[in-house]
């Protein structure tokens, strides 16, 4: 099938999204861990030529699916009279109520409350003490929590052995406090300013040690480190220096910067930027590497499960959990993750309320034309959804994603792409819809603005890295998209004008 008739195939099911009460009408989800739909579902790894494995649907569904409402943690002084007393005597609600679900409509409501509120089961706990911390007035002396009342984490979730605290899973990564102290939710990550998270940072620090402890058992801090980044097959000693850190200090030197979170099975050196998933709906692939298709919400709810507990991380005879830990110990309800695919492939990226003056615009306009960039970006997606390989990769005339591919690289850092285990040998053509509101760009996030991007000055050597830098570097190129840097100066400002429009 040609790239044309892809680009029309995947525009034709955007529009059936966006039309068809019909499509998820179904009060039922389906199942989502199909063995037939995750055969071909994984992109290989570039340098073993194998896909990763997954669960069978048998040891996937071998243990029950978890659908729990959490609610709110208020500050004392906001908290609405007997709300304390009402939680103690709720028992377990579902978080999300398939039988309550008749159209699309619903279940994009569904989704979108099972985002906002939908907690990680490996964090809960009764801890009297972190329970008590989150009732003091005197752990929110400091603490203006958000417009409502409420504070951002961590939530409260009553489960059949009664309430618990526990931190939130996808809002976790995929929101932004606003300056009025409300959230936007599914965007790309913005850090969540001091005063709007309670049980302070060593509260929030046992929450995230319990899920870890949890998930690997009593190991120490630096086997942890092996297991979630190494490449046995491409070793990296900087790997073994972190490895020698305590959890704290890791934390303090490789946590979160510029919207970067080291992910299970990327690399503390290879950055990836936590992605604004309000142009989902434009990928054919999910992730910077394009390590899954995207065919609908039953793949982004896979995707959901696979990066919440259903990775066996097994990569070809490389098996990088201990049997123990391969084992599942959570997985989300069908109905949860279904209802979460549908409400993100049904959002839109803002638009700019801000625009810039039309005769740049329509300047603008003409130099994307001009430079051909909708070969790549056409409109209205400003994506084809296809991929591109990464700097050095050759890609195999009988790889399977081959009909995907548009065969140039754009020169950014391979190193996420080739030297990890996301290393696909490809990066997905994002879409440029919503590109004025992002507060970092490329795959790792090095870049911070358009201007930036089209700066010669970031090409070279000793240039002071304005956006996410591997850890200990400060000064170094920005490679990629070469030929932005080169244009004039008024046709950058026209261009970066037109930018802004989509």
């Amino acid at each position: 099938m040609s790239a044309v008739r892809h680009r029309y195939c995947f525009l034709s099911w955007c529009i059936l999204l966006c039309l068809g009460s019909a499509v998820y009408s179904a009060a039922r989800a389906p199942v989502i861990w199909n063995d037939r739909q995750l055969d071909d579902w994984a992109t290989p790894v570039a340098a073993l030529k194998v896909r990763p494995s997954h669960y069978s649907r048998s040891e996937y569904y071998a243990i029950a699916g978890d659908n729990l409402r959490t609610y709110p943690v208020y500050r004392p002084d906001r908290e609405p009279p007997g709300y304390w007393e009402a939680l103690q005597k709720k028992k377990p609600e579902p978080l999300v109520d398939a039988a309550a679900i008749r159209s699309t409509k619903d279940w994009i409501a569904a989704g979108g409350r099972a985002f906002r509120d939908l907690d990680d089961p490996l964090s809960r706990t009764d801890d009297p003490a972190l329970i008590a911390r989150a009732r003091d007035p005197v752990t929110f002396a400091n603490v203006p929590g958000l417009a409502d009342g409420t504070v951002f984490q961590p939530r409260w979730v009553v489960t059949d052995r009664g309430l618990m605290l526990s931190n939130l899973a996808c809002a976790t990564c995929h929101r932004r406090v606003n300056a009025d102290r409300t959230i936007d939710y599914a965007g790309p990550l913005a850090p969540v300013p001091d005063g709007f998270g309670a049980i302070g940072a060593d509260g929030a620090f046992r929450l995230n040690a319990v899920a870890s402890q949890r998930a690997f058992g009593g190991e120490s801090f630096g086997a942890t480190v092996r297991r979630l980044f190494e490449t046995p097959w491409d070793p990296d000693p900087r790997l073994q220096a972190l490895a020698a850190l305590s959890r704290q200090e890791a934390a303090a030197s490789f946590g979160n910067r510029q919207g970067v979170i080291p992910r299970p099975n990327g690399h503390p050196w290879h950055g990836a930027r936590v992605p604004d998933l309000h142009v989902l709906r434009y990928s054919r692939y999910i992730d910077a590497t394009g390590t899954h298709r995207l065919r609908g919400p039953e793949d982004v709810a896979r995707y959901a499960a696979l990066i919440t507990g259903a990775d066996p991380m097994d990569f070809g005879s490389h098996r990088m959990l201990s049997d123990e830990q391969r084992r599942m110990k959570t997985r989300f309800a069908d109905e949860v993750l279904y209802a979460i695919g549908v409400y993100l492939l049904s959002l839109e990226p803002a638009r700019n309320p801000n625009l810039p003056p039309a005769d740049l615009v329509k300047r603008g306009e003409q130099v994307f034309r001009r430079e051909k960039c909708g070969a790549c970006h056409p409109p209205p997606n400003y994506t084809t959804g296809e991929l591109t390989p990464a700097l050095g990769y050759t890609v195999p005339l009988d790889h399977p994603n081959f009909s995907d591919v548009r065969d140039r690289s754009v020169g950014t850092d391979p190193g996420l792409a080739l030297r990890t285990r996301k290393g696909t040998g490809f990066y997905k053509i994002p879409s440029l819809r919503g590109v004025w509101s992002r507060p970092r760009l490329l795959h790792d996030a090095s870049i911070l603005t358009l201007e930036e991007l089209f700066d010669p000055a970031r090409l070279e050597p000793d240039y002071e890295r304005k956006g996410w830098s591997p850890p200990g570097m400060t000064t170094g190129a920005v490679p990629g998209l070469e030929f932005l840097t080169t244009l004039s100066a008024e046709d950058k400002q026209a261009l970066i004008a037109f930018l802004r429009t989509l």
